[in-house]
């Protein structure tokens, strides 16, 4: 007799409802992907320090053509919701107090990878591509890169490279702004 593990998936609403319900506190490193809460990898030094590294260049260079939001919540689907490190946003006056950014008001997502690039590479950017997240950056810090994701299509991203020490990228959707592979990395 074979055991058939039954897998719950929770949608969206379902989600936040834990969080009201008190099954999930805010305090939770947690997030949504593909209907299954997964629990983030706590905060090392050197990823905290690369996502403020990155804050700050972005709040610098980008100014008023978007948003920098850390660590926020981009609703991709019913059933993922994930909290990229950065999210340069298309700007909007009421900064997403009505609802969180979807797909079409993303300009770019950066994950930065301290211990997490197996899952961001395998599950994330993946995820990001199907979505059609326009341009997608992996910071991988044991690497020293970064992994340069544009361009998706039926769920995958077509242009895809690794930028080293010494390098400039420039976003795809802010062909203005450019920005050192050494100033992201630190």
């Amino acid at each position: 007799m074979s055991l058939q593990i039954q897998r719950r998936w929770f949608n969206v609403d379902e989600y936040y409802r834990m969080t009201d319900a008190g099954i999930l506190s805010p305090d939770d490193r947690v997030e949504l992907i593909e209907g299954e809460v997964i629990r983030m990898s706590p905060i090392g030094k050197f990823h905290a320090s690369c996502v403020n590294r990155i804050n700050n260049l972005f709040s610098q260079l980008v100014g008023r053509l978007a948003i920098v939001s850390v660590q926020n919540p981009v609703h991709l689907n019913d059933f993922s919701e994930p909290q990229p490190d950065i999210a340069l946003l298309k700007p909007r006056d009421d900064f997403y107090a009505s609802r969180h950014p979807g797909p079409e008001d993303v300009l770019l997502i950066v994950e930065v990878a301290d211990t997490s690039a197996l899952y961001d590479r395998g599950v994330k950017i993946p995820l990001y591509a199907q979505a059609g997240i326009p341009e997608m950056w992996l910071a991988d810090l044991p690497g020293d890169f970064v992994g340069v994701f544009v361009s998706p299509v039926n769920g995958r991203y077509q242009n895809v490279r690794e930028a080293r020490r010494g390098e400039t990228l420039r976003l795809s959707s802010l062909a203005e702004i450019t920005v050192r592979v050494d100033d992201l990395l630190g």
